[in-house]
């Protein structure tokens, strides 16, 4: 297995401690310790990404693993988020169609022999959601220290929250369109 796939598996692995601190109210500085794992898990996607490209380790593992990877890192901070009040069930259920439609393009696509790599929109879109959730976590990290600013930071939140659902939105039509052969065969 080569480097970033095993890149693609840390961040699978640190998904559930990142839960954890998230989650554990009786932790101090939970939301500190839930974004720097956050940060370190997202900062893996960029980093097999680029050392796949550069060193020409591009595989279907990597294909398939990869986006998966984002969508388990996404999803389970969006699902604890909405367990917290801090995100829109509304907004995590468009994404979770989304993510699911697709999945099930690119398991289509599998069986008709055809490897499915991202685009630029669904790029946009994990980007977009990796930089909210931050956003969201380093806010209300910082909303425990000043208690009055709790309300505005959450609604600040929420809206970087609709800001990448509406990436996912678009990213998932664009998806449909350009792959509209693998579903009506």
């Amino acid at each position: 297995m080569n480097l970033p796939n095993k890149l693609t598996l840390l961040r699978m692995g640190m998904v559930p401690f990142f839960v954890f601190f998230l989650l554990a109210e009786f932790v101090p500085h939970r939301y500190l310790f839930a974004l720097l794992l956050f940060c370190a898990a997202s900062y893996t996607d960029h980093l097999d990404g680029k050392i796949a490209r550069r060193d020409h380790l591009i595989t279907n593992f990597g294909k398939l693993m990869d986006p998966l990877a984002d969508k388990i890192l996404v999803m389970s901070a969006l699902i604890c988020l909405v367990e917290q009040g801090l995100a829109s069930s509304v907004a995590v259920v468009l994404v979770m169609a989304r993510e699911f439609a697709i999945t099930s393009i690119r398991l289509l696509a599998v069986e008709q022999g055809r490897v499915i790599a991202a685009n630029n929109w669904g790029k946009a879109k994990t980007v977009s959601q990796m930089v909210a959730i931050i956003l969201v976590l380093l806010l209300q990290y910082l909303a425990g220290f000043w208690p009055q600013i709790l309300q505005p930071v959450t609604l600040a939140g929420e809206v970087l929250i609709w800001i990448s659902t509406f990436f996912a939105v678009v990213s998932g039509v664009i998806y449909l369109k350009d792959n509209w052969d693998v579903v009506k065969d």
